[in-house]
């Protein structure tokens, strides 16, 4: 059985909402609603990857004839997409729940202070107990920041927020041996926990290890094999399954399950090392030192000396007064800023410097302790 009290992404395709229609199926997405905030009553942190906006966009336009353009999805995605979220909003509203919408794009995952804005505005909905609802921004991406599909997005925002699990809801009951459509003897695969999924999976799926192919399963085992390599579990599953999401959460035995190559600590770790530039550091005093030993942030007040330079979002190695590796972290301000606020109360920052990124240094949810 899984810890319910954790962070859970939960991915739902088109295909789900709509029930293979060309309309939004309220009663099913009421349905999901439901389950979402009886995991977010359960002390869950959920995160919402939402797919749909262009099905409601052409539902609002009464499906227009249209050529299969660019931007004639870009602008039925910014017709729908306010449609989708006022399903939502009253949807959640009845279980006593807020909603905020996130648009991304892969630009807002690789540079390093969106990543921490984005990172940063997910952890502090979370904590305010609002739902994040999030969708890639197709309305303005390019084929050089385009994700290409909610399947990978959901793998990149776990990632993002150091999920414990991703659930991705589709119309299938999982991965099979083969096309159960075409095979009357397909297998539904319960578990894939080898470090490399095999090959006969990939082909299975749609496609190659390769990537070679698009939509469907293919995307969904792409997005999967991403997240397991951060220290997360998946699981997809059909989204008709009563009570699919309680129940997948509480760690019963239904659709695939993906298990992860390593624990979500010991990727975080991995990531930091390869990020952090030697000699951008910060020295604090014992005080400090033990907060975050403690599980704590890393405030101003706790710092005596900056290290080399670095901007906000760069990650850098955090030490103590005999020079020894405590924690990394990704910092919310720039070494001039610190230089300018080390050794005050976090009160000060914003008379200080003008503006504000948080009262902390480094938060919590942002580092990684390195020795106790």
């Amino acid at each position: 059985m899984r810890t319910i009290n954790k962070k859970i992404v939960i991915k739902i395709g088109t295909s789900t909402l709509t029930g293979g229609s060309s309309f939004l199926n309220k009663p099913r997405m009421l349905d999901l609603v439901r389950q979402m905030a009886a995991l977010r009553s359960k002390q869950a942190g959920i995160c919402l990857v939402s797919s749909g906006a262009i099905a409601a966009g052409k539902e609002v336009l009464d499906f227009p004839k249209l050529l299969k353009t660019i931007p004639a999805k870009q602008m039925l995605a910014a017709v729908g997409q306010p449609r989708l979220m006022n399903v939502y909003e009253q949807f959640f509203n009845v279980y006593g729940y807020d909603v905020a919408q996130i648009l991304l794009t892969r630009e807002d995952i690789s540079d390093r202070t969106r990543y921490l804005n984005a990172r940063n505005t997910l952890s502090a909905l979370l904590d305010q107990d609002v739902i994040p609802i999030i969708n890639e921004n197709d309305s303005v991406a390019t084929d050089e920041i385009h994700i290409g599909d909610n399947d990978n997005l959901s793998a990149m925002v776990a990632s993002l927020i150091d999920a414990d699990l991703l659930v991705l809801l589709t119309d299938q009951r999982g991965i099979y041996t083969s096309d159960p459509a075409l095979n009357e003897n397909a297998r539904l695969i319960k578990v894939i926990e080898s470090d490399d999924i095999d090959d006969s999976i990939w082909e299975a799926a749609g496609g190659s290890k390769n990537g070679l192919g698009t939509g469907g399963m293919l995307t969904k085992l792409e997005a999967a094999d991403t997240a397991r390599r951060a220290g997360i579990t998946v699981v997809i599953a059909d989204g008709k399954v009563d009570d699919v999401l309680l129940r997948v959460a509480k760690g019963e035995e239904i659709g695939t399950e993906i298990l992860p190559t390593v624990d979500s600590l010991e990727s975080r770790k991995r990531y930091m090392l390869a990020g952090v530039r030697k000699g951008n550091a910060v020295i604090i005093d014992h005080g400090a030192k033990e907060a975050l030993l403690s599980g704590g942030s890393l405030l101003p007040v706790g710092i005596q000396k900056v290290l080399g330079k670095f901007e906000r979002g760069e990650i850098i190695t955090v030490r103590d007064q005999h020079e020894e590796t405590v924690s990394l972290g990704l910092v919310n301000y720039g070494s001039d800023d610190i230089e300018q606020i080390l050794g005050q109360q976090s009160d000060r920052i914003e008379d200080l410097l003008g503006y504000v990124f948080g009262d902390e240094i480094i938060h919590r949810n942002n580092m990684v302790v390195m020795r106790k």
